[in-house]
Parts: C-alpha cells; sequence; structure tokens
C-alpha cells in the first residue's frame, strides 16, 4: 500500500462518488464551516464512508483517511492511484438487472476490477446501502434506477487529485491515534447504534458498531482532547449519547430530512447531534 506524507497543496473542487448512506451532505449544505475551528493542521477522518466532509473542506497540512470496510478503502486506494484504468473499467458496465446480479456474483481479485465492482454495485444497488452477509458477501439487491452515470469520470479525476498524498488505510478508529497531534482535526461519523430519539437499537448497526464501541470511541475522543486536538462528531440525538458526552464539549442538535429508509415509516425529519470542541 503506497503511503505518502507530504503536504496537500493541491485541493480539487470535486464531488463524493459514492451513494452512502449516513451521507453528511446534509451537514455540508447547513453549514459545516461554523463547526470548523479557525486554524487547524492536518486532516485525520474515522470513519470515511462517502467522504463528503473531508471533499468539502479546505486543508493545508496532511490528510488521513481511515475505515475498517476494507473493499470501501482500496476502492479509494485505486482511485488515488490508478484512476483511468478504473475509468476504462466502469466503462464497460451496463446498468441492467442482469447486469448487477451478474457483477454481483463474480469473484475478482484485480485491484481496478474490486474497486469498478464496488462503485458499480454501490451506484446501481437499492438506495446506495452497503449491507454483507454472515460470509462477507454483498446482498444488496438492484435498484431499478433507469438514470445512473456508473463512470462520472471528470469526477472521478477530480477525485484522484484530491487523494494524491493523502494516507488511506483500513484500520479500527482507536489505531489512528498515535497520529493525532495537537491543533490536527478529527471528524468522526461513526455508525448510529441508537435510533433517533427512540428507546431501541438500530437492528443492523448494533451488529456493526456496538455500545460498547459507543463507549470506546468516547474514550478515544477523550484521548483527542487530552493532546490538545479538535474533533467534531455526529451522532443520533437520543438521551444515551447525550448522557455519554457529558462535559465532553459543546453539543448542537440538528434537524434533517431522512430518505434513507425503503419505506414511508422510515423516512422523515430527524434530529442529530453535533458534538465537538471547535468553538
Amino acid at each position: 500500500m503506497k503511503e505518502i506524507n507530504t503536504p496537500i497543496l493541491y485541493k480539487a473542487k470535486c464531488k463524493p462518488f459514492l451513494r452512502w448512506t449516513g451521507s453528511k451532505n446534509w451537514l455540508i449544505k447547513d453549514g459545516l464551516t461554523k463547526y470548523l475551528p479557525n486554524n487547524f493542521n492536518n486532516y485525520h477522518e474515522c470513519f470515511l464512508g462517502g467522504g463528503s466532509v473531508f471533499f468539502s473542506i479546505d486543508k493545508n497540512g496532511e490528510a488521513y483517511l481511515y475505515d475498517i470496510n476494507n473493499d470501501l478503502i482500496e476502492t479509494y486506494i485505486e482511485i488515488r492511484d490508478n484512476v483511468e484504468l478504473l475509468i476504462k473499467t466502469l466503462k464497460l458496465l451496463k446498468n441492467t438487472e442482469e447486469e448487477f446480479y451478474r457483477i454481483r456474483k463474480a469473484r475478482t481479485n484485480k485491484s481496478h476490477t474490486k474497486a469498478a465492482k464496488f462503485i458499480y454495485l454501490n451506484k446501481c444497488s437499492f438506495n446506495g446501502i452497503y449491507r454483507v452477509n454472515s460470509k462477507g458477501i454483498y446482498n444488496v439487491p438492484y435498484g431499478k434506477r433507469k438514470n445512473v452515470d456508473i463512470v462520472s469520470e471528470d469526477n472521478l479525476r477530480l477525485v484522484s487529485k484530491a487523494l494524491q498524498n493523502v494516507t488511506i488505510k483500513a484500520i479500527d478508529f482507536k489505531e489512528t491515534l498515535e497520529n493525532i497531534k495537537k491543533d490536527d482535526l478529527v471528524f468522526l461519523d461513526p455508525p448510529y447504534t441508537i435510533a433517533h430519539e427512540n428507546n431501541g437499537f438500530i437492528e443492523y448497526n448494533q451488529k456493526l458498531f456496538s455500545w460498547d464501541d459507543q463507549e470506546r470511541l468516547r474514550d478515544f475522543i477523550q484521548a483527542i482532547n487530552n493532546k490538545g486536538a479538535y474533533f467534531i462528531l455526529t451522532n443520533a440525538s437520543h438521551h444515551s449519547i447525550l448522557d455519554l458526552y457529558k462535559g465532553m464539549g459543546k453539543i448542537f442538535i440538528k434537524s434533517r430530512y431522512s430518505q434513507v429508509g425503503g419505506r414511508n415509516k422510515t423516512r422523515g425529519m430527524y434530529n442529530e447531534l453535533i458534538i465537538c470542541n471547535t468553538i
């Protein structure tokens, strides 16, 4: 895996290349800049996902992007290091139901075809959900959307430029602590363990990110604080999260509209928390 740790001198104006459940595009539109510190050194993002926050802010120092989803991270690395071959591979794929299930079933060991498969399934699947079964096999159904730009080649080239000189790794958030220094900025958008303002756990995400993980994350953020670094955390608006982070920074409650669910009862207005020590 290539790692380059030199200052970022070029920030491409690009958009996220994935449809990602839990995307923070709403936060960017709402005004992410008001939560940013006036100045910061290096940038760290521990739950990368679709990367909307990384792509939206200007950075002068080094950048470090992390996620435990190995397929996701390998896709980012391939865009950074081999974007033209990836684009060429994506151009061969068609948005049909037959093609979707053929590609979903296919196995490949080549980096560029694995990345192309990841992007294709993300764009053509139902609601852009990333879900695997107990064997680690992607099992989201076909999305039946007619107008899908599978390639988005101009944007992919801009994404590739934005990722140059960026360290990208598939690791747990706690393993990133040693790289975080005083006056760095850390953005954290973990999977939401608790349903918004309800009493129950989110059935799927609690398997990905349990309450024990939430407590580990709280301790991790305390360690960030102790280093004199900045953090911005998003999480579900729930009394248990409020109790967990009491006294650890300023807490803001923001309302947003969610279209994640496949049924109307799972869509609507939700409150989310923004917890930070930046302002």
